[in-house]
């Protein structure tokens, strides 16, 4: 077996683990909303949205793949590089992954995308310098990841308070309706999830195999196999199954009380802004988009029932994230560099 067959091995086996863990980190915003409104059990939610997820990463279009693989830097330039050249994924999978566990571990929402856009940047700018890298770009993607939150957070905040006029003579039977509406609304967010989310491993692998001579491109656009795209997907869809049940508790009970209203709104909402996001091919934090769109629809109700400490500290997070994994991605790729 070549080495570059055992590279691509070891590379695609790296990128479904940072899937997998991408899959149990997000899935408690998914879901953490519809389970303590008590529209849905946990296997329940859990099952709709890696459903949801795989079906969205599937059929849904690939435009943030193509983003995460050819507009960040040209695979094609790194050609020759070959298989040393990968390591430089490696580090950014493995600098993400890291991130993810340690997250999952103390039960703290984080960005699975601000560890791999971190990730990506720093092992870039310790292997290859600035020069390569597409800074307008990247640029771009940051201020999209930076504002979307906060676009899903006003949304979600006024389409709550729609619902709110529109039901307020409503019996308290609307909340039945809107426990069943959760239901559509959580597939909506999923496969909007699946779309952007699972889409950015599938560009980090047709990016390797570029480098690697193994595919290249046809019309201006990265060529994705088939095969990537569905390995990718079952990656989230096992990992979303998993959930991390910790991150659901604190962001089902420790916000606020979680009423259906809310449920409804905020996945909604979130759904909306990631497919849109998806559409342009801008990978965004899927996280951090249904967190904000959690925290709009209670700030709808009251702005007072939110316990604000907790969600500063969820912010704190955010923003640590892709200088935090920059740098472990960087002293990664500098020791698999001395090591092979």
């Amino acid at each position: 077996m070549s080495l570059a067959i055992i590279t691509v091995i070891l590379l695609v086996a790296t990128a479904l683990l940072f899937t997998f863990t991408n899959g149990f980190t997000d899935s408690a915003s998914q879901v953490a909303t519809i389970i303590f409104s008590r529209s849905l059990g946990l296997e329940v939610s859990l099952l709709i949205a890696a459903i949801g997820n795989f079906v969205g990463a599937y059929f849904l279009g690939t435009a943030v793949a193509q983003t995460i693989g050819s507009d960040i830097i040209n695979p094609h330039v790194l050609q020759q590089s070959g298989s040393s050249g990968v390591l430089v994924v490696f580090a950014a999978l493995i600098s993400a992954i890291s991130w993810n566990v340690v997250a999952w571990y103390l039960s703290i929402p984080s960005s699975s995308s601000h560890a791999l856009i971190g990730g990506l940047i720093g092992s870039f700018l310790f292997s290859w310098g600035p020069n390569p890298i597409n800074w307008d770009k990247v640029i771009a993607i940051v201020i999209v990841m930076l504002i979307s939150p906060i676009v899903a957070f006003a949304i979600t905040y006024f389409f709550t308070q729609m619902t709110l006029f529109f039901s307020q003579w409503s019996s308290p039977k609307i909340n039945k309706l809107f426990k069943d509406l959760q239901v559509f609304s959580l597939i909506a967010q999923s496969l909007s999830h699946g779309t952007n989310d699972t889409q950015k491993t599938i560009g980090v692998i047709s990016f390797s195999l570029v480098i690697l001579g193994m595919s290249g491109s046809s019309g201006g656009k990265l060529l994705i196999p088939n095969w990537v795209v569905l390995s990718c997907s079952l990656a989230m869809f096992l990992g979303t199954l998993l959930g991390g049940k910790g991150i659901i508790k604190k962001i089902g009970s420790g916000l606020y009380k979680i009423r259906p209203i809310h449920g409804f709104a905020s996945q909604t909402s979130s759904s909306i802004v990631i497919y849109l996001a998806s559409i342009l091919g801008f990978p965004v934090s899927t996280g951090q988009i249904m967190s904000s769109s959690v925290m709009g629809a209670g700030a709808a109700f009251r702005p007072k029932m939110i316990r604000w400490q907790i969600a500063q500290e969820m912010v704190a997070v955010w923003v640590f994230t892709i200088p935090a994994t920059a740098l472990l991605a960087g002293i990664l790729f500098l020791i698999l560099n001395k090591i092979f």
